[in-house]
């Protein structure tokens, strides 16, 4: 695992490409358009990391994070990222996103909103339940005591699995909460939300929480 394609160059996604890069990955990164519309933000915001097209970003990435807009996902093309893994780092936020068009939307059902779009996509939530400025200032090594955990949530085990170690590497321990559907335990308003939580506060925190990697 060395590539990571970030989709999104605003404040969530360029803070998630500048700690892949200080964890050691290759980074691609895409806006909306061509790599020539966001050049110079990269070279002054995300230094070190490759401005491509969606497209070329995902080609050779092994895990694509999409940090967009929520309502913004469905303008990403679905095919390049058939097969892939990919995070789920979005969240609904009404002042952007507008007021919701289906009932009972939440953390979990969006992401099961998208997973629909990126049909045949490794679809695993995570990165959503922390600031984006904490990604950088939060960050430990590995066995460094009360370590911050982060949630994934996933129905493929394996894509999940390769999740963790991506975060490990960012500096921060995982818990698996299991399937897609349990990703509703640290959306929005709840208690794990934007929480500062060890592994074992996380697992703790997670309802009936009996999976594991």
């Amino acid at each position: 695992m060395t590539t990571i394609a970030v989709l999104g160059v605003g404040r969530v996604g360029s803070a998630v490409a500048r700690t892949a890069l200080r964890a050691g990955f290759d980074v691609h990164v895409a806006g909306s358009g061509a790599a020539d519309d966001i050049s110079l933000l990269t070279e002054i915001v995300i230094p070190g990391a490759t401005p491509m097209t969606a497209g070329g970003a995902v080609r050779d990435a092994d895990i694509v994070i999409l940090a967009v807009p929520l309502h913004k996902h469905r303008s990403i093309d679905p095919a390049p990222l058939a097969g892939k893994v990919v995070v789920d780092a979005m969240n609904w936020w009404s002042p952007v996103d507008g007021e919701q068009d289906e009932p009972d939307v939440d953390d979990t059902t969006t992401s099961e909103v998208v997973a629909r779009h990126f049909t045949g996509a490794r679809l695993v939530k995570s990165l959503n339940h922390i600031g984006y400025h904490e990604l950088e200032e939060d960050w430990a090594d590995e066995g460094t005591p009360d370590r911050r955990a982060l949630a994934i949530a996933s129905d493929d085990e394996d894509a999940a699995r390769l999740v963790s170690k991506m975060i490990d590497r960012f500096g921060f321990d995982s818990v698996y909460s299991g399937p897609l559907h349990t990703g509703r335990a640290f959306g929005p308003g709840t208690d794990i939300f934007n929480s500062i939580l060890t592994r074992e506060a996380l697992d703790a925190a997670l309802p009936t929480h009996e999976f594991a990697l």
